[in-house]
């Protein structure tokens, strides 16, 4: 992820076996970035911005402000939804079973009778009573009467079988209930502050759950998620720059020209989302915001490592940023490129949560690295040496003895420290064996303590939850209208499959060519045992139960959740080896090597493997959790991959460097970890920090994602980059540059 000059290198002879002895060469010029020797025309390119920057440094702020305030003035707000099946494509059996009801029951296909429930309990947890029943058909009329907009109508529902629950169904337009704007949480707002006055007297608790209030509760969740990991974010960025740099300027400064990208970034992701028509869910924004704070510290961490260490060669402050910019640049350029094009790669997904995060990330990284290369360089280099203000620090050259300590192990035993990181890796893969998706995002996006999931928990002590969400089956004769023993008959039919508790009496469309059946399921329709159950044996089975003529779709919630694992295993097939295949095509490229990119994106891989197990085991087996939220994964495998790709660059880079200048690649590998040691260490613990800061959210998806993505940099960091990968490239030897000629020493022309 950029530069690998590490914190420490001196100035000018190639490294000796002193290295592997466990103590650095002296006297070192440490001018190589962590991709040293880049073409010429490269550097070119980055030199001549840097020029222009350092040269104009209040043209270029004044440009960036102007941008912010148009973009940040005209964009619209981020459209958010939590509706699971607005991610799948019209071509899935779910959404169809919704098209056909749609044209079959018009009415029932416009409106949502239960967009809401209000659950109506006794404090003491008894039976309730007949007048008990009476005063929530009392709020139910009264409700009514207030028409409250967006609202249809509030029905009394029926009383549990076991007296301890009452219902009324909130009923809604189908276009509000799925839509992304907050209609439907306004509507739901009202009812709440309405009911609360009409429940005195009554002696009843209340609470209101469903699809539309949870989709409140998951907004709102969100946007106290942001908050709070906003918070946490900047503080963390806060302390670790100052414990690195011991400088306040330079701590606070990231967070005030980060924030200004953020805001830019932000609002050109809305003018794209608008103009798609592409939904985000409620926690991209805090995704985004710890992504693009993670991602821009990293980079403005490099790029003052560089200039620090210009300055103590001597240059002047204009003059250490120009050669800053133009040594990081390209390789921040490429770092930034190969998280660019795996986000990129989920714009193939089926699955729209996943085509609108592609260019949402992509175009956050983007705006970071514009930043990075004109924002960042243009303020340092009009504050220069202030900027370290109060402390005297980087005017000297720090030891970093523990990371030349273990860089000299490391080249003496490269064969022991690459079989100890990789069974570390493996053995924290085979609890990836155990993953169990879970798929209700909405329910996982919303803290336990939300008035939905209350709700929820009382509506359930009387409703098992296949009573609340019943699956339904379709029947369409695609000529002429059904007879009434093939209705009856077929009903018969989905009563004997296993797995069904029961059908309720079937609904014939005025035509007479659609029956919808409501079937409701032993498992918890929820729960992937229900999931498995509708996609590997009601379907197959619903299909082929059909008369001759006619055509089955099962639908409703479950179906919806079957059809998304469908898509994803799809997903899985197709965006993985694309943006596997897109990553060594760039690493080649950087690394000039057709033997290097391989050998590290096995790396990637097996972290990936591992974080994806470590997760498991925490969340599953330690928290006793149902499963994974099921866009986990290919989080992981994007945020993993790529950023454990941009480590591996740094490191590896670093290595090729060192034995251009003539070590051998036991010694290289023991120079490069002694000296890019300390910056993988800090941008790794920076950036694993920030998305470990999610955790603080107070919802199952976020905390699982915060926790994911910092074990999975944390291994990439700190095992990968800093052991795995070296010592591979140590044991390969000058044949991991295969065909180029970057492991010949003196393969690259001189530098200044």
């Amino acid at each position: 992820m950029a530069d690998g000059t590490g914190i420490g290198s001196g100035a000018s002879s190639a490294p000796t076996s002193s290295a592997v002895n466990g103590s650095a060469p002296s006297g070192r010029r440490n001018d190589a970035d962590g991709g040293g020797g880049g073409s010429s025309a490269g550097r070119g390119a980055f030199a001549g911005l840097a020029r222009f920057v350092v040269r104009n440094p209040w043209k270029v702020i004044a440009g960036w402000i102007v941008v912010a305030i148009i973009v940040i003035a005209t964009a619209p707000a981020l459209p958010t939804t939590s509706n699971e099946s607005s991610f799948l494509p019209s071509s899935y059996e779910s959404i169809r079973a919704q098209t056909l009801q749609a044209q079959a029951f018009p009415q029932q296909g416009h409106v949502t009778a239960a967009a809401a429930i209000i659950v109506f309990s006794r404090p003491d947890g008894g039976p309730l009573t007949a007048a008990d029943s009476a005063s929530v058909v009392r709020v139910a009329a009264e409700l009514n009467a207030k028409h409250i907009p967006n609202i249809l109508a509030v029905a009394p529902g029926v009383t549990s079988s076991n007296k301890l629950v009452q219902t009324a169904y909130v009923a809604m337009d189908n276009s509000v209930v799925n839509g992304s704007g907050s209609t439907a949480g306004d509507a739901i707002k009202v009812l709440r502050a309405d009911i609360k006055p009409l429940m005195t007297g009554t002696g009843l608790n209340e609470g209101v759950t469903g699809s539309a209030a949870e989709a409140l509760d998951s907004t709102q969740s969100g946007n106290k998620a942001l908050a709070i990991v906003g918070a946490a974010t900047f503080l963390l960025i806060l302390i670790l720059l100052l414990i690195i740099f011991r400088a306040p300027l330079i701590a606070i400064m990231p967070l005030i020209l980060i924030g200004i990208a953020y805001k830019v970034a932000l609002g050109l992701i809305s003018d794209l989302n608008q103009a798609l028509n592409l939904n985000s869910t409620a926690q991209d924004s805090t995704i985004l915001l710890v992504v693009l704070f993670g991602i821009g510290t990293d980079y403005f961490l490099f790029l003052m490592f560089r200039y620090r260490e210009r300055l103590r060669l001597g240059e002047d402050k204009k003059e250490a940023m120009v050669q800053s910019v133009t040594r990081v640049g390209e390789v921040i350029a490429s770092a930034a490129c190969v998280v660019i094009a795996a986000f990129l790669a989920l714009t193939l997904s089926s699955l729209s949560i996943f085509r609108s995060l592609g260019p949402t990330l992509a175009i956050a990284v983007a705006v970071t690295l514009i930043a990075a290369l004109t924002l960042i360089p243009a303020v340092v280099s009009l504050i220069g040496t202030a900027v370290f203000w109060p402390s005297k620090a980087w005017q000297r050259e720090p030891k970093g003895a523990a990371f030349t300590a273990i860089g000299g192990a490391l080249g003496r035993r490269p064969a022991v420290f690459a079989a100890a990181s990789g069974l570390v890796l493996i053995l924290l893969a085979l609890g990836a064996l155990n993953l169990k998706p879970t798929f209700d995002l909405s329910s996982a996006g919303i803290p336990s303590t939300a008035e939905s999931q209350t709700a929820l928990v009382t509506l359930e002590k009387g409703f098992p939850p296949g009573e609340t969400e019943p699956t339904q089956v379709y029947l369409h004769a695609s000529s002429g209208p059904l007879t009434t023993a093939e209705v009856t008959a077929y009903a018969a039919k989905l009563k004997a499959m296993p797995a069904v508790g029961a059908v309720a009496a079937p609904l014939t469309s005025k035509d007479g060519a659609t029956a919808e059946y409501s079937v409701y399921l032993k498992e918890d329709p929820e729960s992937t045992a229900a999931v498995n159950l509708v996609q590997n044996q009601l379907r197959p089975d619903a299909h082929a139960a059909a008369p001759p003529g006619t055509e089955a779709l099962v639908g409703g919630l479950t179906a919806v959740y079957a059809d998304i694992q469908k898509a994803l295993n799809r997903d899985y097939e197709v965006v993985f080896p694309v943006a596997a295949l897109v990553i060594l095509l760039i690493l080649g490229l950087l690394l000039r090597s057709a033997v290097a990119p391989w050998y590290l994106m096995v790396s990637v891989g097996l972290g990936f493997a591992a974080t994806l197990g470590a997760t498991v085991l925490v969340f599953q087996n330690l928290a006793g959790q149902a499963g994974l939220v099921f866009i986990l994964p290919m989080y992981m495998y994007l945020f993993v991959v790529a950023l454990g790709t941009d480590y591996n660059i740094l490191m590896i880079a670093r290595v090729r460097e060192e034995i251009r200048e003539g070590a051998t690649p036991r010694v290289a590998a023991a120079h490069a970890l002694a000296q890019a040691g300390p910056a993988i260490a800090s941008a790794g613990l920076i950036l694993a920090g920030t998305f470990g800061s999610l955790t603080l959210a107070g919802n199952q998806v976020l905390t699982q994602v915060g926790f994911a993505v910092a074990a999975g940099i944390a291994l990439a960091a700190f095992v990968m980059a800093m052991f795995f990968s070296p010592s591979l490239t140590a044991l390969i030897g000058r044949w991991a540059w295969w065909p180029g000629h970057a492991g010949q020493a003196g393969s690259t022309s001189s530098r200044p």
